[in-house]
């Protein structure tokens, strides 16, 4: 089987829960014994270097990029409010990108073209022009829905009007693009339910992201007194800030007061200024850091304040992979079988927030067996390769009689 992948970010390093769904997938597939080629914006915010890859990033039998600068200019955001075209989709239209799928597409003959976001579907039209292959759209997020509960949140009156109008262009989009697809894979099963109840009609599955148990070692955490908390995640997505902002300043001045020997430490791929000079007793900033997983595992609490999101949050998930105890909201929990005071701890408010942290430095047993169920249960639930079966299974259903069932393929071993 011979697929495209159509990327709005260049999946690697796996920094951020994008990169980690694509990467994962590919990397299965290609174990499968599918040829994966990779067509892949290259943006100023996040570029990385494709010559720079390591010797196991081996997935693609092809890589393409094209540089992109979409960064967010006044000018054309205000043409677009005035035209009716949604800006978030604007930046993401390239017709240099473009040109280099045409020539993909004239020099290969694939079964399956798949986008990774909504923010690809502009180019449906010529993948239609240029091939027979299958068009599936995997959304990693009701993306309107995000910018709606951003929009609700915002205590600017001048600029919440100004996120209404930009949120309802894009959920017009959004919308306006279901007939484009074969086929549409979501992350949760509540974000499917959310596309058909907004009239998706085509063929539609959820299938998680899948993570690789191995690449998450576990480290028993150590509750009380001293024990630090973590907070880590892309820190240029608007609904980290938010949540971040949020707790800095209705939580941890709480938390601080109550146990001064608890600290907070914030990680994040283009931490803003503003938080690398934050000066907060207690809380240490460290900006990007070199290895995630490690990060990770030297606290033993995991806050994740999420009030905007949408999707899967891929943090949660590798914290609780690796046995934190999470402290999230109801949007983070989103998409995860995990039950509240059995495999996370769910808080709605800044009260039940500073509770759950006594919960953990108070009762550090009863937060551990949290930890190692919520481990439990993230390893049943995103197992890589039974999510990567799922996939092939919707590939083959809609490429039909043509190819085996995903049932005959023998997949190879990994190489280490």
């Amino acid at each position: 089987m011979k697929i495209l992948f159509l990327c709005k970010k260049f999946p690697y390093p796996l920094k951020d829960g994008e990169s980690i769904a694509v990467s994962n997938l590919c990397k299965e597939l290609h174990a499968m014994g599918c040829e994966l080629i990779l067509l892949s914006m290259n943006t100023r915010k996040h570029y990385s270097d494709p010559e720079a890859l390591p010797e196991d990033y081996n997935y693609f039998s092809e890589i393409h990029t094209v540089d992109i600068d979409n960064s967010i200019r006044p000018w054309e955001a205000l043409t677009s409010l005035l035209s009716g075209e949604s800006y978030h989709i604007r930046r993401f239209r390239s017709d240099a990108f473009q040109a280099k799928l045409v020539d993909i597409l004239s020099n290969h003959t694939f079964d399956i073209v798949q986008l990774e976001t909504l923010y690809l579907a502009p180019y449906v039209e010529t993948i239609r022009e240029h091939s027979d292959a299958k068009v599936v759209m995997r959304a990693h997020n009701v993306e309107h829905e995000i910018w709606e509960r951003i929009t609700r949140n915002t205590g600017s009156n001048l600029r919440k009007l100004y996120l209404s109008f930009l949120t309802r262009q894009l959920r017009q989009y959004e919308l306006d693009q279901f007939p484009a697809y074969d086929y549409l894979i979501t992350l949760t099963e509540r974000d499917l339910k959310q596309f058909v109840s907004k009239g998706y009609l085509n063929g539609a599955s959820a299938a998680p992201i899948g993570f690789d148990m191995e690449t998450y070692p576990y480290k028993r955490p150590a509750f009380g007194k001293d024990m630090s908390l973590c907070f880590i995640g892309s820190l240029d997505w608007m609904p980290n800030i938010e949540g971040l902002h949020w707790f800095l300043k209705n939580c941890w001045p709480q938390v601080h007061q109550r146990w001064p020997g608890i600290t907070f430490h914030i990680a994040g791929r283009n931490t803003p200024e503003t938080l690398l000079k934050l000066d907060m007793p207690g809380v240490v900033v460290h900006g990007e850091v070199p290895d995630a997983t490690a990060f990770i595992n030297q606290h033993s609490v995991m806050v994740v304040p999420l009030f905007s999101g949408s999707g899967m949050r891929v943090k949660i998930v590798e914290g609780m992979m690796m046995g934190k105890v999470i402290i999230t909201t109801p949007v983070g929990r989103e998409g995860i079988k995990g039950k509240n005071k059995q495999h996370l701890l769910v808080a709605e408010d800044a009260a039940k927030f500073v509770d759950s942290i006594a919960f953990c430095m108070e009762q550090p047993e009863n937060a551990l067996s949290i930890g190692i169920a919520g481990q439990e249960t993230a390893v049943a639930q995103f197992d890589s390769t039974e999510a990567a079966k799922k996939i092939m299974d919707i590939y083959m259903s809609l490429l039909g009689d043509d190819h085996h069932a995903v049932s005959e393929l023998s997949p190879p071993a990994l190489t280490p």
